[in-house]
């Protein structure tokens, strides 16, 4: 794996109120090699080249060392919102565990989403944050079809195996849920599958089910999504342009999907809002919500 020149590893969050609550974002990889068909993080407005290539950072657990040392607010660090942390080089060479321990050291949170059960291997480091500070873990699941999650999903594990580990880490007494996002138009956007990721969610632990509701499709992103619906499922392709056109953001998400939805995640007291799943994580000081919300 190449690693490249790195002079920061923490971001502070610009929106992390609207996005479970995190204070600091954190990639320590770059680029994914799960080659989902929607990847968002395609698109060129994130400046990943080669995106499907892994690379890692130089020093990057050392500089990772030293802003966490000068960071005068604790809080919530966000890990894999643009690049998985859990991808298989991540096996050999600990990178994300040997920042879990420096998460732990410091007393931050934690806030992860991933497609891969490697996750159930830090357990023991997450437990030891939730100890002090708070952890939230999400599993990207987008359909209960283990047949059409590899067509859509096709490097990582499967939708069962990710319940599977969220049934480990809901066990181990973590805060665990499904991120069923994207919704893809024509693919995932049935009331059956909608009704069984939230059922199989609540069976294997979940506190949680959020979805945002749709799929964005920008500039290169969309040409490669477009491009594998041609060789996956003929025909899509011309379905997607008649219906969505150009638009930026293709949400199937209509008034009786939405209602399906919400009723189902009610029917098994599942959390769906994102202020209510931020209130129910987060620890209280002293009988108030912490500063971040």
């Amino acid at each position: 794996m190449e690693f490249l020149p790195a002079k920061s590893i923490l971001q502070k969050a610009s929106h992390g109120e609207e996005w479970f609550g995190i204070d600091y974002n954190m990639n320590l990889y770059k680029g994914c090699p799960h080659q989902c068909i929607y990847c968002d993080s395609r698109s060129n407005c994130y400046q990943i080249e080669d995106f499907d290539r892994v690379r890692g950072k130089e020093n990057e657990i050392e500089i990772l060392n030293q802003e966490l040392q000068s960071k005068r607010k604790k809080g919530v660090i966000g890990i894999g919102a643009m690049s998985d942390t859990y991808n298989p080089f991540e096996k050999q060479y600990e990178i994300t565990r040997k920042a879990l321990k420096l998460i732990s050291d410091y007393h931050f949170g934690v806030s992860i989403e991933t497609k891969s059960n490697l996750i159930v291997r830090d357990i023991d480091l997450f437990q030891k944050i939730n100890t002090t500070s708070d952890v939230i873990l999400k599993f990207t699941i987008t359909t209960a079809d283990d047949t059409l999650c590899k067509k859509i999903e096709p490097c990582v594990c499967n939708s069962s195996e990710r319940w599977k580990a969220m049934e480990q880490l809901s066990n181990a007494g973590l805060f665990v849920g499904t991120l069923l996002t994207p919704i893809l138009p024509f693919l995932t956007d049935s009331e059956e599958n909608i009704k069984n990721v939230i059922r199989l969610s609540a069976e294997n632990g979940a506190k949680f089910v959020f979805s945002m509701g749709g799929v964005t499709l920008r500039e290169n992103q969309r040409e490669y999504f477009f491009e594998k619906l041609d060789q996956l499922f003929p025909n899509l392709k011309e379905k997607y342009r008649r219906t969505f056109g150009n638009q930026y953001f293709c949400c199937p998400f209509n008034e009786n999907l939405k209602n399906v939805f919400e009723e189902e995640c009610k029917k098994y007291g599942l959390l769906y809002k994102m202020k209510d799943i931020i209130q129910a994580y987060q620890k209280r000081d002293d009988g108030e919500q912490l500063s971040f919300l």
